[in-house]
């Protein structure tokens, strides 16, 4: 079942310019931009810029040229932050048990130092 999109939510206003965003790439499907709220020294935000939910919303429903674009961004924006060497770390949550906060589709990029083990 597909969960309601609200149109206000913060991804959404970024996408529509009313809410302010530090951009770091952009295509014709997706944006990329830094956190508010770093969790490492390289923390980006990348968000399809049409409307879906969630991850499974976004797999089940966008068309697949959409879907390549989106993942070339995130591609793009590892070489351009320059951690594809050393490594980094792709998160995306999804739902309630994810603790999905913005309910718009999005991947958290994190690199610029060891971030240690995902779950202890």
């Amino acid at each position: 079942m597909k969960s309601k999109y609200d149109k206000n939510n913060v991804f959404a206003k970024i996408l529509r310019s009313e809410i302010p965003c530090n951009k770091i790439l952009e295509n014709d499907s997706a944006l990329a931009f830094s956190d508010i709220n770093p969790q490492a020294p390289i923390h980006v935000l990348v968000i399809p810029k049409n409307a879906y939910v969630s991850f499974y919303d976004f797999t089940n429903n966008a068309d697949s040229r959409e879907v390549e674009l989106f993942w070339r961004l995130v591609n793009d924006v590892i070489l351009k932050e320059n951690i594809h060497g050393k490594g980094f770390r792709l998160i995306t949550n999804s739902g309630d048990h994810g603790n999905q906060d913005v309910p718009h589709f999005h991947i958290h990029i994190l690199g610029g130092k060891n971030l240690g083990r995902m779950i202890n």
